[in-house]
C-alpha cells in the first residue's frame, strides 16, 4: 500500500510563493519512496511522481489517496458532469487512468486523519526543511537541495517512533523475505514505450478528410478509416517547452508529432 499526497506550503520564509511537495510513503515500512518539489500541483506532476516511483520500486498492490480532483471524480462536487448522467467514479481522471492501465488499485481516504502516516511525514519534513531554508536564506527551488538530505536521513538513519526500525531496513527486510506485494515493473500490451503509459489521454474522431482537429491543429491520419476514434497520448516536456502527441488506433501506434507548448495557450499541463 502506497500513501500518496501533496503539501502546498511556504517552504522558505524568503520565497515569494508557495511550492508543492509531492511524496509517496510505503504504508508498512514508512519509507518515503518518492519526494520532490513542483512549482504547481497538477495532474501531470502527479503522473511524473508516480512514474518515478513505479519504475524504481515496481508496481504496488494499491495507492491510498484523498478525493482530490486529480485522483477522483465526485458527482456532487464536479457539478458540470452532474448535469449529465455521470455519477461518482464513473469518470476516470487522467492519473487514475495511468494506474488502471498498470493494474494498480486505488483506495480513497475520506478525511486527512485517515492518512495520518503521510501527514506526519510532512510535519517532520516541514520542521527541518523550513529551518534550513531560513538559516541559509534560500529563496528558489533550485537552491532547496536539503529535501534529498532530509529524506535520506528519514529513510536510512532515523528509527521510526512507531515501528522501532529504520524505514529502509524494514522495507528491504520485507522484500528479501518475500513479504511484499510489489511486482516487477513491466509495460502492458500493446505498449512498448513508457510514454504511452505515463501520459495524458484524449480521443478524437477522424473526419471525412482523414484528419482530426486538435486545439485548432488539423492533423492528417491517412491510415485511419473515416469515422474511427483515435486515442491521443500527450507527453508534455515542460523544460523543453514541447508537447509530443502519439496517435493510437486498433492497438497500434499510427504516428507521432511534436509541437511547441506555445501552440496550446489554453491548455494547462
Amino acid at each position: 500500500l502506497i500513501q500518496h499526497d501533496a503539501s502546498h506550503h511556504l517552504w522558505s520564509p524568503y520565497a515569494k510563493e508557495k511550492w508543492t511537495l509531492i511524496s509517496s510513503i510505503d504504508d508498512y515500512s514508512r519509507k518515503i519512496l518518492f519526494a520532490d518539489f513542483f512549482e504547481e500541483e497538477t495532474t501531470w506532476a502527479h503522473i511524473q511522481a508516480s512514474e518515478a516511483l513505479l519504475r524504481q520500486y515496481g508496481l504496488p498492490l494499491r495507492y491510498y489517496v484523498d478525493s482530490l480532483r486529480v485522483f477522483r471524480f465526485v458527482r456532487n462536487r464536479d457539478s458540470f458532469w452532474y448535469r449529465t448522467v455521470l455519477k461518482t467514479d464513473e469518470a476516470a481522471p487522467q492519473w487514475k487512468q495511468v494506474l488502471t492501465t498498470l493494474n494498480v488499485d486505488i483506495t480513497y481516504a475520506l478525511s486527512p486523519q485517515a492518512k495520518g502516516k503521510i501527514e506526519r511525514s510532512y510535519r517532520w519534513l516541514q520542521d527541518r526543511i523550513i529551518r534550513t531554508a531560513a538559516i541559509e536564506k534560500l529563496s528558489t527551488l533550485d537552491e532547496l537541495a536539503s529535501l534529498k538530505e532530509e529524506v535520506f536521513r528519514y529513510n536510512h538513519q532515523c528509527l521510526h517512533a512507531t515501528t522501532g526500525e529504520i524505514p529502509d531496513i524494514r522495507f528491504e527486510k520485507a522484500r528479501r523475505s518475500g513479504q511484499t506485494l510489489f511486482r516487477p515493473f513491466s509495460l502492458p500490451s500493446p505498449y512498448s514505450s513508457p510514454k504511452d503509459v505515463f501520459c495524458l489521454r484524449e480521443k478524437r474522431t477522424v473526419n471525412a478528410y482523414r484528419r482530426i482537429e486538435f486545439y485548432n491543429h488539423q492533423i492528417p491520419l491517412p491510415r485511419v478509416p473515416i469515422g474511427q476514434k483515435v486515442d491521443i497520448h500527450l507527453i508534455p516536456d515542460l523544460k523543453r517547452g514541447s508537447l509530443e502527441l502519439r496517435f493510437w488506433w486498433n492497438n497500434q501506434l499510427i504516428s507521432s508529432i511534436t509541437f511547441p507548448l506555445t501552440d496550446f495557450p489554453r491548455v494547462h499541463f
